[in-house]
């Protein structure tokens, strides 16, 4: 059995330094991924994020088979940082009053439920809004919330089979491949971020919140980026390129004699020092490799000559030499070696934080950095219904009376956290 990496404690933030999100209230009903990965974004910098789910089991990445630590999965660990967990059963008009009541006070509400759902409930847009006319609420799904498509399910291995987007992944002789992790999930949870970010400033200037949406598939249609643009500047379908984008061969995967670099250099003045200052072969800088598009046209015979250059020599001596060229290149590395290699450890991209069941659960840092409004101490993922009871007496100002009445009613479902002293 393979042992667990070792991880630092994370460094608290200056004490007392402001948070971008300070005061902004936002209830939760997303699950999975896009919509935890919006919300996780704003309860980073400071955002009071009330993350609702149903006490039956809650957020299904909580059974996600990845790995768990004290019962609590890698994917819901990941994506649900900083959040207070409280259940409710939408299903019981009592659950519903209590969700409005926290709309009600609300700047931000974020939904990722089928279509319909939320309508159902009377906790969509259209029944929410009059009541806060300057509540921002944001719905995710796969295929906008109106038109011929919106009923449909889908998730991100879908939207990227659809898109065209899985067609450009992988190599020309294999079939299309969807990405290891889930890239149309995290784009679309990034997009809802900046949606709600735009409207709440767009509030500041005209006064009230709006209802904003960002659709799985549509956020794939865009990840085409400029493949889906030659294609409707030519007509031309384009195809999968492996690693190298349009076959180029001065960028992709080679082999040095003992391990694999990538390396990336695109336009001409990059190729041109690699190919004189590192490979001292100034002869590859002219005639059929002058330039981008000469090189695009012997592709096959200038990738066969870098190969058998770089297979003489170490990686290390070729990684060397090519940094002192101010060259981009890279490691090939796994998963492993990438959280162990210095980049991540000394930029302190990952540490431990405290768990109440497991002790520590490692924690992925934020990608974005503020220079005077930095992310707060995060506090792990909750535990199902962990917070119910201290969120309805903070927020709502209910009382034990109130709570063991809704607990009565089957509001919290059999969740034993829900009213532990």
């Amino acid at each position: 059995m393979a042992a667990r990496p070792q991880l630092p404690k994370r460094a608290p933030r200056t004490k007392g330094a402001p948070t971008a999100l300070d005061g902004l209230l936002v209830v939760d009903f997303t699950r999975v991924v896009a919509g935890p990965a919006c919300t996780q974004t704003l309860a980073d910098f400071g955002a009071e994020v009330i993350k609702i789910e149903n006490p039956e089991g809650g957020d299904d990445t909580r059974s996600y088979e990845h790995a768990d630590l004290a019962g609590e999965s890698a994917a819901f660990i990941n994506l649900n940082r900083n959040k207070r967990g409280i259940v409710l059963d939408l299903t019981k008009p009592e659950a519903r009053a209590v969700a409005l009541e926290l709309i009600a006070r609300a700047d931000v509400v974020v939904e990722n439920f089928s279509s319909g759902v939320m309508k159902k409930y009377d906790l969509d847009y259209a029944s929410v809004g009059p009541a806060n006319p300057r509540l921002v609420y944001c719905s995710i799904s796969a295929y906008g919330r109106n038109g011929p498509f919106a009923s449909r399910p889908g998730f991100d291995p879908i939207t990227q089979a659809e898109s065209g987007f899985m067609s450009l992944n992988g190599f020309p002789d294999g079939p299309p491949v969807r990405t290891g992790p889930p890239a149309v999930d995290m784009l679309t949870g990034m997009s809802a971020c900046n949606a709600i970010l735009l409207a709440l400033l767009a509030r500041d200037r005209i006064g009230r919140g709006q209802h904003v949406e960002v659709a799985l598939f549509d956020v794939a249609v865009a990840m085409t980026q400029f493949y889906g643009m030659a294609y409707l500047m030519t007509g031309v379908n384009p195809s999968r390129q492996g690693n190298s984008p349009n076959g180029s061969p001065s960028v992709g995967v080679y082999e040095a004699s003992d391990a694999p670099f990538y390396i990336a250099c695109a336009n001409d003045r990059l190729y041109r020092r690699l190919v004189v200052e590192v490979l001292s072969r100034p002869d590859l800088a002219s005639g059929e490799f002058g330039d981008r598009r000469s090189r695009s046209a012997n592709k096959e015979k200038l990738r066969a000559i870098l190969t058998g250059i770089f297979v003489q020599d170490a990686r290390e001596n070729w990684m060397a030499k090519m940094k002192a060229a101010n060259i981009p290149v890279g490691y090939l590395r796994t998963v492993e070696q990438a959280f162990n290699s210095p980049e991540v450890r000394e930029r302190h991209r990952i540490s431990q934080i405290p768990h109440p069941t497991a002790g520590f659960v490692p924690n992925i840092e934020s990608p974005i950095h503020l220079g005077l409004t930095s992310i707060i101490d995060p506090v792990a993922a909750p535990l199902l219904g962990e917070h119910t009871q201290e969120v309805l007496r903070r927020k709502l100002g209910y009382d034990d009376a109130r709570l063991e009445a809704l607990a009565g009613a089957g509001v919290f479902g059999r969740v034993a956290t829900v009213l532990a002293s």
